[in-house]
């Protein structure tokens, strides 16, 4: 439940690319923005099963990093990540009808 709350808040009609101190620590920590597509889109393709596939914020290291979870595994308690996108990876998200 937690997955998918943090997934349909992070939606917006009136969406767009990051600014501020978002792209500043995307650009650090990935490049760039193509950079953390291309990170995030390998990991969550990487998952087997159902699981999701996430950007979250290491609140040691204070940088962004990518992760993955299987099934409805919260991010948090599995790596420690504080979670600030995810990517639903479950089959129902992507499989045809």
């Amino acid at each position: 439940h937690i997955n998918h709350s943090i997934f349909w808040t992070n939606l917006c009609k009136d969406g767009g690319e990051p600014s501020g101190k978002l792209l500043q620590a995307i650009n650090r920590d990935f490049g760039s923005l193509q950079g953390l597509q291309a990170r995030l889109n390998a990991i969550a393709i990487a998952v087997q099963g159902s699981g999701w596939g996430w950007l979250g914020y290491n609140k040691i290291d204070k940088r962004l990093e990518v992760a993955c979870c299987p099934n409805q595994d919260p991010l948090e308690p599995t790596t420690g990540l504080v979670p600030l996108f995810g990517i639903d990876v479950w089959e129902h998200a992507y499989y045809l009808q």
